[in-house]
């Protein structure tokens, strides 16, 4: 590590700590040469392989940017965009990789989008399993009408219906 202010290559560590939820450690530093201090901040790149063989970071902006079209004219507010783009993040980082396929993150996008609208989250369905017919359609719905029967019979309805 370079000392910002005098170039010189021989820094210690004077503190860490880990920031935002461990996803980032803070470093105090102190030059040998100029004895000035100052603060670095070290965080895991996270990377995603696009299909066409491009790695490029990790971006919430372009989960919210995605999953804001999908929602174009439905009752999904920005904090709510936000919130779906830290979970995604959450979920793809919680895998331990450093690097994973773009068709992963569409994944981790699918499973928040249809808890916070079912409409956006087949609209985004579409494009990202690349639907080429109606009956494509009535599948997907049909598959939501069935888990959301099934969230309206309870565990101990399931049991005595069998």
């Amino acid at each position: 590590m370079r000392c910002p202010f005098c170039r010189h290559s021989d820094c210690r560590v004077i503190d860490s700590r880990e920031v935002e939820d461990g996803q980032a450690t803070r470093r105090r530093r102190s030059c040998a040469a100029c004895g000035k201090r100052f603060t670095t901040v070290e965080e895991a790149v996270l990377a995603v392989l696009k299909r066409s063989g491009v790695t490029e970071p990790f971006s919430r902006d372009k989960v919210v940017n995605g999953v804001r079209r999908a929602c174009q004219g439905r009752p999904v507010d920005e904090d709510a965009l936000q919130q779906l783009a830290h979970r995604v993040e959450e979920v793809v980082r919680a895998g331990g990789t450093a690097e994973l396929p773009s068709h992963e993150v569409g994944l981790a996008i699918l499973g928040p989008l249809k808890e916070l609208d079912e409409v956006a989250y087949l609209r985004f369905a579409s494009v990202y399993r690349s639907f080429s017919s109606i009956e494509d359609f009535e599948k997907e719905i049909a598959d939501l009408r069935g888990a959301a029967a099934g969230e309206a019979v309870g565990p101990q309805d399931r049991d005595t219906k069998e």
